[in-house]
């Protein structure tokens, strides 16, 4: 199942600035929701695809079943997209997919690749955003839409290829099994001047709350710094 937001105007010839492919609803906001309202401002449509409606995600006691949470955390998303400014261009783009949550790696990867393909084939970003190889937190959902992405991006031609880039931090991981695959900043951007409406995207994120608090203890300069590695 497929659900379609702000579709981009067919008349207009601009390709979209940048297309993140995340599974999850708030895996655009932490990392990258600074750069989102960057290029929104300067008049560059983006766009945000996401694979899972987030359904296996922790409720905080604010809903009692999965499909609850689903819905509850649509409406954050679609707050957080509101707040970025978004869902509010015209020439931008929301694609949602319903792929089960937490059992991505289940899926066909050949299925996943072919989202991520058929959108980046269609919406001709210049860049792609998504994961890198460990994704960041060794997340199973994160590692297999990196898997997808890549070989979407993999099995474009040469000429078609966007810039891929991949959320990355400037502090190792954790995990020591994550940091062989650890990849560190090639790209830097300062988003100070979002800092407020940035905090307001990731607090319509409510149930994601503890991972909120994870971000800001773990991560507190890619706040106002988002930090990304391009693949060459």
């Amino acid at each position: 199942m497929l659900r379609r937001m702000s579709l981009p105007d067919p008349t207009r010839e601009r390709r979209l600035k940048l297309l993140i492919i995340v599974p999850h609803p708030d895996d655009e906001v932490y990392g990258a929701s600074g750069t989102l309202m960057t290029y929104l401002d300067a008049g560059e449509p983006c766009g945000l695809v996401t694979l899972t409606r987030g359904e296996a995600g922790r409720t905080l006691g604010l809903c009692d079943t999965p499909e609850e949470l689903a819905r509850m955390r649509e409406v954050e998303l679609a707050a957080a997209l509101d707040t970025i400014g978004l869902t509010r261009d015209p020439g931008s783009v929301f694609e949602h997919h319903t792929f089960p949550d937490k059992y991505l790696q289940d899926q066909p990867l050949d299925a996943l690749a072919g989202v991520a393909r058929e959108a980046i084939t269609r919406l001709n970003p210049e860049i792609v955003l998504t994961f890198p190889p460990n994704g960041s937190n060794g997340h199973p959902d994160h590692v297999t839409t990196h898997r997808a992405v890549k070989a979407a991006w993999d099995s474009l031609p040469d000429s078609e290829r966007p810039r891929l880039w991949y959320y990355a931090s400037d502090t190792p991981p954790e995990n020591e099994a994550l940091r062989a695959a650890w990849l560190q900043p090639t790209v830097r951007h300062d988003v100070t001047a979002y800092v407020t409406r940035k905090l307001q995207a990731i607090g319509c994120h409510r149930s994601q709350a503890l991972s909120t608090v994870d971000f800001l203890r773990k991560f507190p300069e890619r706040i106002t710094e988002e930090t990304f590695h391009e693949l060459s």
